[in-house]
Order: structure tokens, then sequence, then C-alpha cells
């Protein structure tokens, strides 16, 4: 494991496995509501634990090699109920990692971590894993014969090495990226491009999964600058969703987008989370617009790059997303949500002064190259 600056985020959440959070059935309105208690008594945990390792550490977060080993052992200790396969290659030689669990007819993938220094969902991610792969109560037994979830965990290794945006390309000339370092991988899912054709392999093999998985719902967690809402509100915002906003995305995988959209918001809304719409473009390359247009449900989770001392409560609201959308999914609480509801949302305002992550602020919009 290893720690990382605190300017760019990117650090291995110590005792992942100890925080077990209990991620009932959500209803709240958009507008914000208190945190469940379970909720505020982990924060307050971590906060007394942060207040002795010291007040500015950041989270930790998983080397490639141990991301790979607590996999394995999510795998082995979940007895058969969550399975692991590499779904393709790096170009560093590295595995993109699939776990799943579940059985039932309601299929759910998540992604996690396309650029690469953007690591917090990862983390979320093998907390959402172990909730949802390791419990063997009534409960998670009747989830996972509802739904069949699967989750891209760090699709981007070679960026994770690295601590950089992109994959690792030395030859790429490419329309979203850096010539001769790689290339944007959330620019490269445009349904007219067959994996085949995809010049990143990372993203093929996203779209070679998602064509076999066929899920209905996708969500990819992401991360960006710091901002606030508008004026006279002001407060910080610490997480923003958005939905797909290309004209040619069909109007009942808009609809559905949108509910699901609706239930993230409530979730992070309800865990603590400061929730905004996030601006992106119409792009049809953008996983959130490209996976549209193929039918899911598909939103955009985007965690803003706090100081390190909050990267630990990011985590846990994402993780609290991710597994309220799977027990929502299951009850068969999202056909029933006003997909209206998104769009009172409230809009992102401007980004913050001097927020350390100038560089990540500066890439954020999504039509940004």
């Amino acid at each position: 494991m290893r720690s990382v600056p605190a300017r760019t985020g990117r650090s291995l959440v110590a005792g992942l496995s100890t925080l077990a959070l209990s991620a009932g059935a959500l209803t709240g309105p958009v507008s914000a509501a208190p945190a469940p208690a379970a909720v505020q008594q982990a924060v307050a945990q971590q906060a007394a634990l942060q207040q002795g390792a010291g007040q500015h550490e950041g989270a930790r977060l998983h080397t490639n090699a141990e991301l790979a080993r607590a996999l394995k052992h999510i795998e082995r200790a979940s007895h058969g109920k969550v399975r692991v396969r590499s779904i393709g290659t790096s170009n560093q030689g590295r595995p993109v990692w699939f776990a799943t669990l579940g059985t039932g007819p309601k299929r759910l993938m998540y992604v996690t971590q396309q650029h690469g220094d953007e690591p917090l969902g990862t983390e979320s991610a093998l907390l959402a894993l172990r909730t949802l792969g390791l419990k063997n109560d009534r409960a998670s037994r009747a989830l996972r014969s509802k739904v069949t979830l699967g989750i891209v965990v760090r699709a981007n290794p070679d960026g994770h090495q690295l601590q950089w945006r992109y994959n690792y390309d030395p030859t790429a000339d490419p329309e979203y990226g850096e010539p001769g370092k790689g290339y944007d991988m959330n620019r490269y899912h445009d349904p007219a491009m067959s994996p085949e054709d995809n010049p990143v392999p990372e993203a093929a093999a996203i779209q070679r999964r998602f064509a076999a998985f066929r899920p209905s719902i996708m969500v990819d967690y992401h991360m960006q600058g710091r901002y606030a809402f508008p004026s006279p509100d002001g407060r910080e915002i610490t997480t923003s969703v958005y939905w797909p906003s290309n004209p040619g995305v069909p109007a009942d995988a808009l609809k559905s987008s949108k509910q699901v959209g609706v239930r993230v918001h409530d979730a992070f809304t309800k865990a603590g989370a400061v929730v905004s719409q996030y601006p992106g473009g119409t792009y049809e390359g953008i996983a959130r617009n490209a996976y549209g247009l193929r039918g899911a449900a598909s939103v955009l989770v985007e965690l803003s790059d706090l100081p390190p001392e909050r990267q630990n409560f990011q985590i846990r609201t994402a993780y609290f997303s991710m597994v309220d959308l799977a027990r929502a999914a299951a009850a068969g609480k999202l056909e029933g949500i006003a997909p209206g509801r998104a769009d009172q949302i409230p809009l992102r305002g401007p980004a913050l002064p001097d927020d350390g992550a100038a560089s990540k602020t500066a890439h954020d919009h999504e039509d940004a190259a």
C-alpha cells in the first residue's frame, strides 16, 4: 500500500473490511435529508480514527497488485458468491478486473476509475463487493437472487500506476487525450465504433463486457474538482450526478436513466453528501451517453476531490450509493420514481478558487480534450 500527496487526493482505506454500513432502501426527496444513524456513526468513528492518525491524513488506496489480491480474497471468502475475472489487458500488460455477484434477472454494471487519477470509486467498489457478496443472511441471499451486479474495478490500471488521467500509449495521437502519452478513455465508447477498431484496449474491454453482460443499469464513477452551488446558497458540492444528454438516446432509456439518477442522488444525500447536476456534454463517445444510446439506464457520478481528511467520507458515500442502488433494483423501487425529479437537482456552480485540484478542474467538463 502507498500514500500519495494530499494535493492529488489519490491514496487505501485503512480497515476497509471493517466498514459495513447498513444501506437499506431509501426513498428520500431531492432536497437534503439527514444521514441515517449508521452512516452518522461511521462518520464519527472514522473522524476519531483520523484524529489519532493525523488531522490531515487522507485515504489510502490499493496498488494494482494489492487490488488483485483484495479481489481474489473477496472471491475466496465468498465461497463462490463473487466471481472475479480479467476482461482485458492494458498496454502495459495489467489486467482489467471484472467482479460479479448474484444470479438475478435485473443486471447492473458499475465502472470505476476510467481516469487513472480518480481512484476513490475503486475503494467504494471493494466495500460494496464485501457487503453484497460476503453476507449470507436472508436479505442478502434474496438480493442476489434478484439482481446480477458486475463491477469493472479500476478500468485504467496503467493510469493509476502512472498517476495520470489517460491510459498508457506512447504511440497515441488522439482526438481526446495527449499525444505520446495516452487516450482519454471516457471518450472512446461510441456505439458506432466496434471494439476491434477502438484504439483504447481498456475501453474496448468495457464495450465487449457491456455487450456480453447486457446490463439494464450502467453507473460510471469518476472524480471532479471542487465546486460550490451558485450564490446565495454557496455550499460546497461533494458529488455531482448526470444522465445521458445526447439527443439520440431513446426516450425510455432517458426516462430510466433519470430514475436511477434520482435514486443515486437520494442515496448520496442521505449519506450526508451535497449533490448537484454535472454539466456534461452530448458527445456520443462519453460512457454516460454511449450506454444510454445502447438502451441502458446510464448515470455518471462525480466525487469531488476534497481535502485529504474528507476522502474517506467520499469513499463511504459512494459505497452507500452502490449498495443502495442494487437493493433498490432488487426491490423494484426504481420504476416508481418520477423522472422529472432529476431536473430539479440543482445545477453545479462555479469552481472554488485555489482548491489544490486545478489540473483536474480544467479537465472536468466532458467536452474537454
